[in-house]
């Protein structure tokens, strides 16, 4: 039997330090998995490989951009695990069309932007320390699952002790 569909969509910093990213392979025993840099989704140019100049693409255009991109590349139902920037592109492309079963995004903090949430199955991770997680009326207001990581900052999702719970969660 063909296993599900997962992507997994990388942070701000894609491919080139995404070496946390092979923490997450339990999850090849029940999906067929797809990794995709969210800098070649977006067009980001690297040539200043800084987080501010990566950030600031990302905001002018490269949001839209990943979005644009993801939805020509996924036309069937999918499953999402998703990492900082990756989770606001997923959400942004799920509004807009894509066919998503469930959407687990980390640390994806400029969702305390969005007023509108997608229809699929929802659950959010964020680091208590991460002054830019959305605040508890967002989560109220938009009834969203989610779990907040006690000492935890933005980038806890690169530890292995993390990566193997999200798994064993995401497998169940």
């Amino acid at each position: 039997m063909k296993k599900p569909r997962l992507i997994i969509l990388s942070d701000l910093w894609g491919k080139e330090k995404s070496g946390w990213v092979s923490d997450y392979e339990l999850l090849k025993d029940k999906f067929e998995i797809q990794y995709y840099d969210c800098c070649e989704l977006g067009e980001i140019d690297k040539t200043n490989y800084s987080e501010e100049n990566l950030h600031n693409q990302f905001i002018n255009s490269g949001i839209e951009k990943a979005v644009e991109n993801l939805l020509k590349k996924e036309k069937n139902p999918i499953y999402i695990l998703a990492f900082s920037i990756g989770g606001t592109i997923a959400w942004k492309a799920t509004l807009k069309g894509l066919k998503v079963r469930s959407l687990f995004a980390v640390s994806s903090t400029r969702l305390r932007f969005e007023n509108e949430v997608p229809n699929c199955e929802i659950k959010l991770y964020f680091g208590e320390n991460d002054n830019n997680a959305p605040n508890e009326n967002w989560f109220e207001n938009y009834s969203i699952n989610f779990e907040i990581l006690k000492n935890k900052e933005h980038h806890f999702y690169t530890e292995k002790e993390f990566s193997n719970s999200i798994c064993i969660e995401i497998l169940k």
